[in-house]
């Protein structure tokens, strides 16, 4: 390893750079007559412990402000949350007793990471196979067949378009079953709860 020191006073290693690489970087140079030696803080997003990478890349752009012409769910617009609304629950099939979060709105149902529901059955299609919808206005749940080649039923009956479903129905698509549990209904909604700083006034 060769070290050198540029005009500024600053060292590195020729092997790995042709000119300083401090100097390269805004506000890094020391104006004439100061001293040079600086100590420099890079910010580094390391996974914590039992987070993977992607799990950090997530936690960085929830903490980023949208960008232009990103959608924002309306109950999290309003309420400030994207709270559950329900569950899909895996009776049957490969990931059988597993759960799925449902939020307001449109949830997409598929086997792609980027889909709201992902279900890792390859009978379903990657992205879109369905979509599960809460109205908040309604207070109520909906089932809409997806952009995708496969079918999907309600208590076996298919669905052509988009039907209501109720609690503890049970949902079959691909080689899966799931029991459709809800939360949100006539009895409790997120958009009539008070938010944590009203509770304190």
């Amino acid at each position: 390893m060769a070290m050198n020191r540029c005009n500024q006073g600053h060292f590195y290693d020729t092997d790995k750079n042709s000119s300083c690489p401090w100097c390269g970087v805004p506000d890094m140079a020391a104006p004439a007559g100061e001293d040079s030696f600086k100590t420099v803080v890079v910010k580094q997003n390391i996974p914590a412990a039992g987070m993977d990478a992607r799990t950090a890349r997530l936690d960085e752009r929830s903490e980023a402000i949208p960008e232009e012409g990103h959608t924002i769910a309306l109950v999290k617009k309003k309420t400030g949350i994207d709270p559950v609304v329900g569950w899909l629950v895996c009776v049957d099939g490969l990931e059988k007793g597993k759960d799925y979060r449902v939020h307001s709105e449109k949830n997409r149902i598929g086997r792609s990471d980027s889909m709201d529901i992902v279900v890792k059955d390859p009978t379903i299609s990657r992205e879109n196979h369905a979509f599960l919808v809460f109205d908040p206005k309604g207070r109520a749940f909906h089932i809409q067949e997806g952009d995708g080649r496969g079918l999907v039923y309600v208590n076996g009956n298919q669905v052509i378009g988009s039907r209501e479903i109720a609690p503890y129905d049970q949902i079959e698509t691909g080689e899966s079953k799931f029991m459709f549990v809800p939360f949100c209904g006539e009895k409790f909604n997120w958009e009539n709860c008070p938010l944590p700083d009203e509770d304190k006034k």
